[in-house]
């Protein structure tokens, strides 16, 4: 049995405000978010683990075009090899991305370095 739960506790379970929950959904990265009989937003087991994969994607630079591509792929049937490769395609950017950090970090210890010695 799958549990639902409010906005607040949406909010508090993954780390997003009520406001990115709400934007998501506009935006179409949440779709058929379920309503009490009063119109409250009611999210599902479902909903909480596509947020999850979200936040990995967007903490790890993903565009949100992207995102909402995802998204949708995950809302289709039959769209497995279609996400993955999306997500082996934004893995190579992340290496990629990684790579240029860790360079990059490379050189900042070494000006580090230059300033040591040239302070000593």
């Amino acid at each position: 049995m799958s549990s639902s739960y409010t906005p607040g506790e949406t909010a508090h379970r993954t780390g997003f405000s009520l406001d990115t929950l709400r934007y998501y959904e506009r935006i179409g990265l949440l779709a058929g978010v379920g309503r009490t009989p009063g119109g409250q937003r009611q999210y599902s087991d479902d909903d909480l683990g596509l947020l999850e994969v979200l936040r990995c994607l967007r903490e790890t630079g993903m565009p949100i075009h992207r995102m909402r591509e995802f998204a949708d792929l995950c809302r289709a049937e039959d769209t497995i090899t279609e996400r993955i490769d999306l997500l082996e395609e934004h893995d190579r950017d992340v290496r990629q991305r990684i790579a240029t950090l860790q360079s990059q970090r490379t050189r900042l210890r070494e000006k580090i370095a230059y300033y040591r010695d040239a302070h000593s």
